[in-house]
């Protein structure tokens, strides 16, 4: 597919590649979502920089979690559901990082949330500790310098893969702490935590052959009885484009969504040539 680029800037759904030439949906069809063969998401944001790239003001505060901004969503392999978040659900309770200390156990997943940023996921190892993929190296950390002032929560039960055994999820991690840059088999901390506990080949680049169809679905929530479907070549890309949207946040992408559908009605109402 196309839209293959060193970095991928990416990307309004006006963007996104369709089944048809034109590029006009068909009525109620799903969309391709982009490849992202050459891309990494940027989980980390510089010191001193905000999520658009701008220097921060020393002096202004962090921005908040809200999670009436978290965008509702669901992953199918085929015909079966792999992943699923909605916002109210129970389990997407956030905690400071001390206070998650008491409710982690060896080899769960935490992830760490804040408006406007990449949500950014670790392993959590036992004696406070966690590891994680940070800025291009794989880290050990403790959870509470890996939160960076950040909310957190445990999201095991997110991706519905069978888990490996904590044993098994720890020594996953340890082994890959020091790795860098190039050794690195994964483009952002989500494939790399998830691959620590469940083990599969999906998570890694190049982990799955992009041709044919396309066998994974990304179906976003846009109210009780609407949503919007896209889909992707492999898991990775998917993955890709859902944190994309987690950091956009659920505003944005439903603006992001609306401009699409105006831009699909209005091609569709122009004159053809006579």
């Amino acid at each position: 597919m196309g839209n293959q680029m060193d970095k991928l800037s990416h990307l309004s759904y006006a963007e996104v590649p369709t089944m048809d030439p034109n590029g006009v949906d068909a009525e109620d069809g799903p969309r391709i979502g982009v490849s992202y063969i050459f891309s990494n998401d940027d989980d980390e944001l510089e010191e001193g920089c905000a999520s658009d790239g701008t220097v921060k003001d020393p002096n202004q505060e962090e921005k908040q979690y809200d999670q009436r901004d978290e965008v509702s969503c669901a992953v199918y392999h085929k015909e079966e559901c792999i992943y699923e978040k909605s916002v109210k659900s129970a389990n997407l309770e956030v905690y400071s990082p001390e206070n998650l200390l008491n409710k982690c156990k060896a080899g769960d997943l935490v992830e760490f949330v804040a408006t406007g940023q990449f949500p950014h996921w670790a392993v959590y190892v036992g004696d406070f500790q966690v590891v994680h993929l940070h800025r291009a190296e794989v880290k050990n950390s403790f959870l509470t310098d890996a939160s960076q002032g950040r909310r957190c929560r445990v999201v095991n039960d997110l991706y519905r893969f069978k888990a490996l055994g904590a044993d098994m999820v720890v020594q996953n991690a340890m082994e890959q702490v020091g790795l860098k840059e190039r050794e690195l088999s994964w483009r952002n901390s989500e494939c790399f935590a998830a691959w620590c506990r469940f083990g599969k080949r999906e998570f890694k680049m190049g982990g799955e052959i992009r041709i044919g169809k396309q066998p994974y679905r990304l179906k976003i929530c846009i109210s009780d009885k609407h949503s919007h479907v896209l889909e992707f070549q492999s898991l990775e890309d998917m993955v890709m484009e859902k944190r994309r949207n987690d950091h956009l946040g659920r505003r944005a992408v439903l603006q992001e969504l609306a401009t699409h559908f105006n831009s699909v009605e209005e091609t569709r109402r122009e004159p053809g040539p006579e």
